[in-house]
């Protein structure tokens, strides 16, 4: 049985990954669908101190309160951001690291940094408050303001990625347009310390290719349970 914690990208809760997550459950596994501080059902704490190290804290806090040492983090688009730093700071609690459509970032990144123009503009769109980026009108309707401050926080990382068991990335080819996640997928896919895939979905991976994701998470699964015994 694998322990899989379950990162949203920009803008969305834990919800996005109900089907995934019962899933996964199905199959024995042990789940936790986040959703990050600012966010969903937790926007009522979005304030001008809600940033990159909070969502991080977000995640070791899980870990160390569900006593998890094999997590298999997973984070889609932004979350990328979250997991590289929850990783780094508590390695001991982490097995495996998947990046669905995501940003992977290094020492001193950004998610600004990391984006396109285009993503740009559109975190520049910015509620009355000040203090988060407005959903783009195509998201899910549950879908609530960002924290900006997440976005423009540089990453610190102690180590590299290179500590964990495996590391995933899974790439959405079936963007409408140009992706901006296509050069990360490019640089992984020539690197043999990743494995990658490329998917037949949009950024939504969950929604748009969930029996691709779901058999790709049950085989780190099981790669992670033969390595233990």
């Amino acid at each position: 049985m694998a322990t899989f914690v379950l990162v949203p990208g920009m803008c969305h809760g834990g919800w996005c990954f109900a089907d995934l997550t019962g899933q996964l459950r199905g199959h024995g596994h042990a789940v936790h669908p986040l959703t990050l501080t600012g966010i969903g059902e937790r926007s009522h704490l979005l304030r001008g101190g809600v940033n990159l190290d909070t969502h991080i804290e977000d995640v070791t806090a899980l870990l160390a309160a569900e006593s998890i040492h094999d997590a298999v983090l997973v984070g889609h688009s932004y979350g990328g951001m979250v997991i590289t730093g929850a990783a780094d700071r508590v390695p001991e609690r982490v097995d495996s690291l998947v990046y669905l459509d995501a940003v992977v970032p290094a020492h001193g990144d950004s998610c600004w940094a990391l984006v396109s123009d285009q993503e740009r503009r559109w975190y520049l769109d910015v509620e009355d408050s000040g203090y988060a980026t407005r959903p783009l009108p195509f998201f899910d309707p549950r879908a609530t303001p960002h924290p900006l401050a997440s976005l423009l926080q540089p990453l610190r990382l102690s180590g590299d990625l290179s500590r964990f068991r495996r590391r995933d990335y899974l790439y959405a080819a079936g963007w409408d347009g140009e992706s901006p996640f296509t050069p990360v997928y490019q640089r992984l896919r020539e690197d043999p310390a990743w494995t990658t895939h490329a998917l037949d979905g949009g950024h939504n991976l969950m929604r748009d290719a969930p029996g691709e994701l779901l058999k790709i998470l049950l085989d780190i699964a099981r790669t992670s349970s033969e390595d233990r015994v």
